[in-house]
């Protein structure tokens, strides 16, 4: 896929709010600071379109993106910041679900996963909710270049383990570095693929 535009659309807090569910929406998620911002930029080849900051908790709205007019990228807010009050998260956490059960064109989750890290409680849980409500998702991780190959084979292969204690299927994993530019072509490719598929099938 060739990116020829990418432009923001609007931040809400609201479903009802987002633009009209007419074009595929892929929504990219993650622990804070897992490099989200840092990934839909390099995915993009736009610098500045979602905001980084070495301020983890940045998001904290639903921020839509129109891409070559054709599908909807959504930045949603972190999971895991602690230095937000808890009445925030909790806010936060509600937005989330609201919009993952009830935004109709949702076609697939990206869940961004330090590559560095062991499977920790938080990503589990997310994943396992995701799984309760039914809710496609593929896992990305993230930061490659800031360790060795033999390292993120051996998080991948623990994150592997790990979810086939309670899933039957594993979900597509991609590796990515924004630093790098690695994982773009892959990512890219699957939303090719679906978008492909959904239109076959309209």
């Amino acid at each position: 896929m060739v990116i020829k535009e990418a432009k923001f659309l609007m931040s809400n807090t609201k479903v009802e709010a987002c633009p009209a569910p007419d074009k595929p929406e892929y929504a990219f998620i993650g622990r804070s600071n897992v490099g989200k911002s840092s990934l839909i930029n390099m995915l993009t080849e736009q610098k500045k379109l979602a905001k980084t900051s070495a301020q983890p908790g940045k998001t904290q709205l639903i921020n839509h993106f129109l891409i070559n007019n054709e599908w909807y990228l959504v930045d949603l807010p972190g999971y895991g910041y602690a230095k937000v009050s808890k009445s925030s998260r909790d806010e936060w956490r509600r937005m989330i679900n609201f919009y993952l059960q009830k935004r109709e064109n949702l076609t697939c989750v990206f869940v961004l996963i330090d590559s560095r890290h062991e499977p920790m409680a938080q990503d589990l849980d997310f994943i396992n909710h995701l799984g309760t409500m039914g809710v496609p998702f593929v896992m990305v991780f993230t930061k490659l270049d800031k360790q060795s190959a033999t390292k993120t084979d051996s998080t991948i292969a623990a994150w592997q383990r790990k979810l086939r204690e309670t899933w039957d299927e594993l979900p597509q994993m991609f590796r990515t570095s924004a630093e790098k530019q690695v994982g773009r072509d892959e990512i890219l490719n699957f939303i090719e693929e679906v978008n492909a598929q959904m239109q076959n099938q309209s």
